[in-house]
């Protein structure tokens, strides 16, 4: 009769793996306390300390959130902001690329208004009443050409930059000479070439002479 061997008494059970490759009970308990350790790490947060009661717990999460939604309202309000400036940055644009649109023609067509004024310049009221009635006509036609030139320049926002007698402004005015003059020291005394602007942009100042004060005895 054979004897079946006896397993050693002090022998540790399942400290290794099982001949099928298992995992012995002692590594799945090591395991499980990884396991336990990362899922409570995981889990906690600086407002739920354990010493804490429930309602101070709460008070803290309750503050964080607070914390959270004012900064995620401070976010919002400045996309917000951005955003209406970039509105308004838009419509500007599109209103000065309306405004300016016309200002390379507007500037090439000064010089039929120049054309215009010199024309009518040379002729005073003792000429005017010499002229026969065909000529009469010509020079009623080249004024109504000014002026209806001077109307389709107002639609598009051209105007003329105020002449003789009005204040010098650097802006709008060049002056060529200073002369003595009746006008008030500084103002324009004489307009030599008429100015325009289109919006708020110069587009050709006026030569002007600039008056030094009536002219001393």
């Amino acid at each position: 009769m054979t004897n079946t061997p006896e397993t050693p008494k002090n022998s540790a059970p399942n400290t290794k793996a099982d001949v099928d490759g298992l995992p012995t009970n002692a590594e799945l308990d090591a395991l499980q306390a990884e396991i336990n350790a990362a899922a409570k790490a995981a889990n906690t947060d600086t407002n739920e300390d354990p010493q804490l009661s429930p309602e101070e717990q709460a008070a803290g999460r309750i503050e964080t959130l607070e914390t959270e939604i004012a900064a995620i309202k401070d976010q919002a309000l400045r996309a917000m902001a951005e955003t209406e400036n970039v509105k308004k940055r838009a419509e500007r644009e599109v209103k000065a690329a309306s405004v300016y649109a016309v200002e390379r023609f507007a500037a090439d067509m000064l010089s039929v208004s120049d054309n215009l004024g010199r024309a009518l310049g040379t002729i005073d009221e003792k000429t005017r009443g010499d002229l026969g009635d065909n000529a009469k006509q010509l020079l009623e036609g080249i004024e109504l050409t000014e002026k209806d030139l001077m109307a389709v320049f107002a639609r598009h926002g051209i105007r003329a930059v105020p002449g003789k007698g009005s204040k010098f402004d650097p802006n709008v005015h060049q002056a060529v000479a200073q002369i003595p003059s009746t006008e008030t020291k500084g103002d324009v005394a004489e307009l030599m070439q008429t100015g325009f602007t289109l919006g708020d942009r110069t587009l050709r100042a006026a030569m002007v002479a600039v008056s030094t004060g009536p002219a001393k005895a």
